[in-house]
C-alpha cells in the first residue's frame, strides 16, 4: 500500500493542474485525493482550476502557452 500521508494545502494546491492532467504519479495523485476529502479551501481551489480550464477549453481552439500555465499556477499558489 502507497504511503497516503496528508500533505499541506501549498503541496495540494501546487499539484492541482497536473492532477487535473493526471499528470502526477499515483501515489500523489491518493495524496492530493486524500487532502481534497476533506480540505473545504482546497477543493474550493479545485472547482475554480476546474472552471477556468473549461472556460479556456472553450474560449480559444490554441492550446494554453506553457507560460500562461506557469503564471496561473503561480497565481493560485499566492492564494
Amino acid at each position: 500500500m502507497s504511503d497516503t500521508k496528508a500533505i499541506p494545502c501549498s503541496e495540494a494546491v501546487r499539484q492541482l493542474w497536473d492532477y487535473l492532467d493526471h499528470a502526477i504519479q499515483p501515489e500523489d495523485q491518493e495524496k492530493v485525493e486524500k487532502h481534497l476529502s476533506f480540505c473545504r479551501r482546497c477543493c474550493g481551489e479545485l472547482e475554480f482550476a476546474k472552471e477556468m480550464r473549461a472556460f479556456l477549453a472553450t474560449s480559444t481552439a490554441e492550446e494554453i502557452p506553457p507560460y500562461v500555465k506557469e503564471r496561473l499556477e503561480r497565481f493560485v499558489e499566492r492564494l
